[in-house]
């Protein structure tokens, strides 16, 4: 049994059909915008200026954006080759076989459940706030995660939502892109509110100094704020759901992409011109910046775009978890039940609603709120992955035509793999050990089970 054995792009393309295809370019822009604007504007804008970049915040974004940039270019290329589910665990099995595209699946999950877990609780915390808002105080035992000091056990907020998601993505992926589309509205006309009132209370000395933790800070951040970037690559997961992905999927990657690049690095030069950098290190820096200029209406009205934001992230984190472990269960690799589609919506039925389960507990009863990093680290590596997979794409398959094509390789995916490198070499100690504690715990599982089970194998044997 070789555990580098490749599928081949017409391998890959005849395990197509099995999913509804519905979804259109601006369905696909849609769920990116909806995956990559939430936590990141909300939350760690304040937290990255106030620790790390300061007012040099927009050089942070800008420098995450460009080893995204150059990822999505990479992603756009494979999307059209290879226009079925599975995002990077599919690249990577036509690029460098089983082993790494296993690798890849297993990380790809760390990734979204990590980041799903993160995305809830942060929902939750800004949907308690808003309920105590309206002066309905619930008690401390449901409101957080298990923790004997402040009298928490379970996080009955997080919980709901995750299960009235799994249950929306059991609907079909036409009605949770449409319900997608409605909560993207919602929190694009609250981040344009905030910049656009925001822009009239800037004050040009509060950007002085502009780099207080110098070009090591502004590094810093960048792999800091590097987690508000990661859902774009969630929109490749829904390609074998796209009416015509060898034109679409480029377009939608690098469309979301580039729309969100202009709000955050708009929402970060409003934000660090309103307040001192040295004030952010809150919770709710948008919401606190309108109330430190008195727009304590506005203010108010952040709290709903914020939890339509993390709504739309928490969607598209499932929704790429679900259709990653249909793609993985097909293969073999884990159990088969995860792969049966429902006949009446076309979805992975038992994959969403395991997924939607396991994260509902996890986020309930599980503190994982320093365990966010993991999500950029894994992120990080699936896109080095895939960008060095380019190269390899190229080599197995020099005749493959049509569909969008990365220029300058093996130079532009040769850059992307370093810099994502780069950003992960930033990131802490403690990091890198539970990502490693997770890949051995992985490499165990496809010893175990993946190998022998595998449907390539049988197919070779």
């Amino acid at each position: 049994m070789d555990i580098f054995r490749k599928k081949t792009v017409g391998g890959l393309e005849e395990t197509d059909g099995k999913l509804k295809r519905t979804l259109s370019a601006l369905d696909l822009t849609a769920l990116g915008v909806g995956a990559i604007i939430g936590t990141g504007i909300f939350v760690l804008t304040g937290v990255a200026a106030a620790v790390h970049a300061g007012p040099a915040l927009i050089i942070s974004f800008a420098i995450a954006a460009l080893t995204c940039v150059l990822s999505a270019l990479c992603y756009s290329e494979f999307a059209s080759s290879v226009p079925v589910s599975g995002s990077a665990y599919a690249y990577s099995y036509v690029a460098f076989g089983e082993i790494i595209a296993w690798v890849l699946g297993w990380d790809l999950i760390l990734e979204y459940g990590v980041a799903a877990a993160a995305v809830a609780s942060g929902w939750s915390s800004y949907f308690t706030g808003l309920l105590d808002g309206f002066g309905i105080h619930l008690p401390a035992a449901i409101s957080g995660a298990y923790d004997a000091s402040r009298g928490s056990i379970v996080d009955l907020p997080a919980m709901v939502i995750i299960f009235v998601i799994t249950y929306l993505l059991n609907r079909g992926v036409q009605e949770t892109a449409r319900f997608n589309g409605i909560m993207v509205i919602v929190k694009l006309v609250v981040v344009l509110l905030f910049i656009g009132v925001g822009a009239f209370y800037v004050k040009p000395d509060n950007w002085s100094p502009f780099l207080p933790f110098g070009v090591g800070g502004v590094i810093n951040g960048a792999a800091t704020v590097f987690f508000a970037y990661i859902g774009f690559d969630a929109v490749s997961t829904a390609a074998e759901e796209v009416k015509r992905p060898q034109r679409d999927m480029p377009i939608a990657i690098i469309a979301s992409l580039a729309i969100c690049t202009l709000l955050y690095i708009l929402v970060s030069l409003v934000l660090t011109g309103m307040v001192p950098y040295t004030s952010l290190n809150v919770g709710d820096p948008v919401a606190f910046a309108l109330r430190f200029v008195n727009q304590n209406a506005l203010a108010g009205l952040t709290s709903v775009g914020a939890i339509a934001g993390m709504t739309t992230v928490l969607l598209v984190m499932l929704f790429g978890l679900t259709r990653l472990l249909f793609a993985i269960s097909r293969d073999g690799l884990i159990t088969s039940k995860l792969s049966r589609v429902s006949g009446k919506a076309q979805t992975p039925t038992q994959s969403t609603w395991a997924t939607g389960t396991l994260i509902a507990l996890l986020t309930g009863f599980v503190p994982l709120s320093k365990l966010a990093n993991l999500t950029s680290i894994g992120t990080l590596f699936a896109f080095a992955v895939v960008s060095l997979g380019i190269i390899a794409l190229r080599k197995n398959n020099p005749d493959k035509k049509g569909g969008f094509r990365v220029p300058w390789v093996p130079f532009l995916p040769l850059l992307s793999a370093a810099a994502c490198l780069y950003l992960m070499i930033n990131l802490q100690a403690m990091t890198w050990i539970g990502f490693g504690v997770w890949m051995v715990v992985g490499l165990l599982i496809y010893f175990m089970y993946g190998r022998r089970h595998s449907l390539l194998n049988h197919d070779q044997s």
